[in-house]
């Protein structure tokens, strides 16, 4: 099949590249972020996070979660205090990182004691042999394979990454991320001390927006999260969006806790000594909440912001799907386009992008559309010529396949003497309003 010389093809529309505003643009991609924001159907979103959370089991997932970051913590922490000892010019950094763990992430009522016990088995973690540090830092992988199969389970992706890719990036985070985050965070804190008395001149509003860069760096952060993790090309608006969600989030449910605890005394009157432990539990099982309601926020942003819903899970859905699907990349073949991205598409099928997901993931498995990249763009292309191309494997992957008394559908009907064009023209009419 003969293709057209790049030069003489369209140039890739702008809606294609939906991170180019980011980078040539800052303000006008601020400027719609604000207006995603102020025209955010609030209701629909409450609706998808109760159906989402209950779909998904994220109940149990962060309850998993929880367990996993509590056998996990001490070998993260003996792998970040590793990489602090072999490098003693960033002791500040383990300063910086401590003390905004202290402010941010734990409520100040459970923050010191949790940290020292912490440190303390960290410490004697580090008098294992070649064994136990070996299991260690499987235990501290499990955690972020853990999440890594959440989100792409939240996403709907079907194929993640190869094990030894994730393997590589995740122990690079895990011995980078804590020198990036503590190099920030001590840049930060020296400017804001260095500038203090020119931050007691400024306006309240001022100062307080300078004193909560933990909450920008946590937004931040949990945006990186969603945008690299899943095996699916997200957003960084979107992403965004779900960060600034988890660090506001977090923030509101820190102050809340702190409040519960310290007007309420029931677990100090039950535990006595010991109500950390469940306070610090409860705390970790709301934090997980909060950030997989961030994930959820952010994939299903595209649906929310389009007005796109979830079509009923009906027999035969995900075969019209892919009949639509590969109908719509042929007309835009016909009409001279390079391709549609994953959002346009699901925007001229008026179906959900998570719906639509495991269907393209199908028929990319199936070599009739490709995924391509370029400038950053990613487009959906039709691979295969509808005029010629056998519609059995279609038939077989999404509707009936030949096994058992299913193969008389197949001696009967005759299906297998039938092209995709047939399918595609029979199946025009028949498209939904």
């Amino acid at each position: 099949m003969s293709t057209t010389p790049p030069s003489s093809l369209p140039p890739t529309p702008a809606a294609d590249n939906p991170d180019a505003p980011l980078a040539r643009n800052p303000i006008a991609f601020a400027q719609n972020f604000i207006h995603d924001l102020l025209a955010w159907p609030w209701l629909q979103t409450l609706h998808t996070f109760r159906q989402r959370f209950r779909e998904e089991k994220l109940g149990l997932t962060a309850g998993s979660l929880t367990f996993t970051t509590l056998i996990s913590l001490v070998p993260l922490l003996t792998v970040m205090l590793a990489v602090f000892t072999a490098f003693p010019m960033f002791s500040s950094f383990q300063a910086a990182l401590e003390q905004y763990f202290l402010k941010s992430l734990i409520p100040p009522n459970i923050a010191k004691p949790v940290l020292a016990s912490l440190t303390q088995f960290a410490a004697k973690a580090n008098r294992l042999g070649v064994v136990g540090l070996v299991v260690l830092g499987i235990t501290a992988l499990a955690l972020m394979l853990t999440i890594d199969r959440t989100l792409n389970a939240i996403w709907r992706v079907q194929r993640p990454r190869p094990m030894a890719q994730r393997v590589l990036v995740y122990w690079a985070a895990l011995t980078l991320g804590p020198l990036l985050l503590g190099g920030s965070l001590t840049l930060t804190s020296y400017a804001v001390s260095a500038g203090q008395g020119f931050i007691g001149k400024m306006p309240a509003s001022v100062s307080t927006l300078l004193g909560g860069a933990d909450i920008v760096l946590l937004g931040l952060a949990m945006a990186g999260l969603f945008h690299y993790v899943p095996n699916t090309h997200v957003r960084w608006r979107h992403a965004l969006l779900g960060g600034v969600f988890v660090s506001i989030g977090f923030a509101l449910a820190k102050s809340l806790l702190a409040w519960y605890v310290k007007k309420v005394p029931t677990y100090s009157t039950l535990y006595g000594a010991f109500a950390t432990v469940p306070v610090f539990l409860v705390w970790v099982y709301l934090g997980w909440v909060i950030v997989l309601l961030g994930a959820i926020l952010a994939a299903n942003t595209p649906s929310l912001t389009g007005r796109l819903h979830l079509r009923p899970g009906t027999p035969g859905q995900p075969m019209a799907l892919a009949l639509e699907t590969l109908r719509e990349l042929q007309r835009a073949r016909d009409g001279g386009q390079r391709g549609l991205s994953h959002l346009r598409l699901a925007r001229a099928l008026r179906v959900d992008p998570l719906q639509l997901s495991p269907v393209l993931d199908q028929l990319q498995a199936m070599d009739w559309i490709g995924l391509l990249e370029e400038d950053g763009a990613q487009r959906l292309v039709l691979l295969c010529a509808p005029e010629t191309t056998p519609a059995e494997p279609l038939i077989s992957v999404f509707l009936a396949g030949r096994q058992g008394l299913l193969a008389n559908l197949w001696r009967q009907g005759d299906w297998a003497g039938l092209t995709l064009q047939q399918l595609l023209v029979t199946e025009a009419g028949n498209r939904p309003s």
